[in-house]
């Protein structure tokens, strides 16, 4: 099916802090930094209604945006820096120098707005669209690589609506760190650049020292990072190839679902420390249905003792022995992998299994977060080359609907890179408190499935 959108170039730019405001800094990796050093970087669009036609945007919208954007990125350089990979034994850092900036492409879209926004399956292809694309690396005399760390895209709907599109490297910011930076943003622009101080509370602290390292982890890591990068070679295949057969839906887990599933669980189980929060039984019911989803699309089911895997990543900053701003920026996440067979997942007790596994995960982390970070990176590169692995992206607790850039909190957002990584993301629910949007890329087929399976579920809670 052709696609029903197309988008015209208006301008491109370069947007960093204003001159002379940043000086040159280095931020060297931490052991946190390291493991998202090959990630596939992170793809975030934000979607606002707006309706005013093209000029009024270029002329009354625009001028705010770039500005305030500008006076953020003093405060957030590290977005606008590069990622320096000089060959081994050195380390790679985070280079700022002033003149660094973030290129920037407005576009204008005539299609229907409401359709992008919409929860129903649709052509995966169409939000790559609106996906800004990373200015390639550049390689250095000495065989140094130079790897920008974001760029931007703005498309307006004319009349309709605009879409913020954000792609940037994870060994930058993790999800809390990218979200108070578009969070004070929007504060910045919706004050139209004349209050800083409604960014107070989300200033960043960009002191390295902050992340103590008391397993050594870091040269492990660094080593790991050497030997893959040498051998790593990047996905060149077309985005509308890859996507060929695969749509796009939002389901939303509504509260009283979600209340009615926690009490289910917390009355069978016997343990009464598990951790039954509304991450944990979403994310367990949602792999139940993708692992049942998958029975009509495989013609073999006589290995029920095969192992799927569930990964996912918890915030750090509250969890360590030593204190850690809420605003550090950078990377501090614990990666999480469970595991279970498949006749458990599938079984008549699947999300109750499911609960346990993934709540009794979350639960270790409160008592020892960087137990067994030794093997983040090698779990990762063995568990990640299975097929059966479910990841997630996103969280709900980090108030994705809550970035107001003065036209109100977006319609819709959506993390575009699970269309190839595979995983399912997570947010808090636009129009109901305590319901959690699930979004899911999936074949055609697989999709249909999936929303059988998925309604069916709902009905027995």
């Amino acid at each position: 099916m052709a696609q029903p959108y197309t988008v015209k170039v208006l301008e491109q730019c370069q947007i960093g802090p204003p001159p002379n405001s940043v000086p040159t800094t280095s931020l060297p990796l931490t052991f946190f930094d390291i493991p998202w050093l090959l990630c596939r970087p992170m793809q975030r669009l934000f979607f606002y209604e707006l309706p005013y036609p093209t000029h009024h945007f270029i002329q009354t919208v625009l001028p705010i945006l770039k500005n305030s954007l500008s006076l953020t990125f003093q405060h957030f350089f590290p977005l606008a820096s590069n990622l320096i990979c000089p060959p081994q034994p050195h380390k790679p850092h985070i280079l700022y120098t002033d003149g660094n900036s973030v290129p920037l492409t407005i576009t204008e879209c005539i299609g229907n707005f409401d359709h992008l926004i919409a929860n129903y399956a649709q052509d995966a292809r169409d939000l790559h669209l609106f996906v800004a694309q990373l200015t390639p690396t550049r390689v250095l005399h000495g065989n140094t690589r130079v790897l920008p760390l974001m760029s931007m895209q703005v498309t307006v709907f004319p009349n309709s609506g605009i879409c913020i599109g954000v792609t940037f490297c994870h060994v930058a910011a993790d999800g809390r760190a990218f979200h108070n930076f578009m969070k004070s943003w929007a504060s910045i622009c919706k004050t139209k650049g004349g209050h800083l101080a409604c960014i107070d509370t989300l200033l960043p602290c960009h002191n390295r020292d902050v992340i103590k390292d008391p397993n050594g982890l870091e040269p492990n890591f660094l080593e790991e990072w050497w030997k893959w990068a040498s051998t790593w070679k990047e996905d060149t295949r077309l985005i509308n190839d890859v996507l060929a057969d695969k749509v796009r839906a939002t389901y939303v887990l509504g509260r009283a679902h979600i209340e009615n599933l926690k009490h289910r669980i917390t009355s069978q189980c016997m343990d009464k420390d598990l951790h039954v929060s509304t991450f944990v039984v979403t994310c367990a019911f949602i792999w139940v249905c993708l692992i049942k989803s998958q029975d009509s699309l495989v013609s073999d089911f006589s290995d029920m003792d095969k192992i799927y895997y569930f990964n996912f990543v918890a915030d750090c900053r509250k969890r360590l022995e030593f204190p850690i701003p809420s605003t550090y920026f950078g990377n501090c996440l614990a990666i999480c992998f469970v595991s279970l067979k498949r006749s458990e997942l599938v079984g008549e007790n699947g999300i109750f299994e499911a609960v346990k596994a993934i709540g009794k995960k979350v639960g270790e982390l409160e008592s020892g977060a960087l137990e067994g970070a030794e093997k983040w990176s090698l779990d990762w590169k063995e568990i990640s080359e299975l097929v059966h692995l479910v990841t997630v992206a996103g969280s709900p607790k980090l108030g994705v609907y809550e970035t107001d850039f003065g036209w109100g909190r977006p319609k819709k957002s959506e993390v575009v890179q699970i269309d190839v990584s595979g995983a399912i993301s997570l947010a808090e629910c636009r129009v109901e408190d305590g319901a959690i949007e699930v979004g899911l890329a999936l074949s055609r087929k697989y999709m249909v499935n999936f929303n059988a399976i998925f309604e069916h579920s709902l009905k027995l809670l």
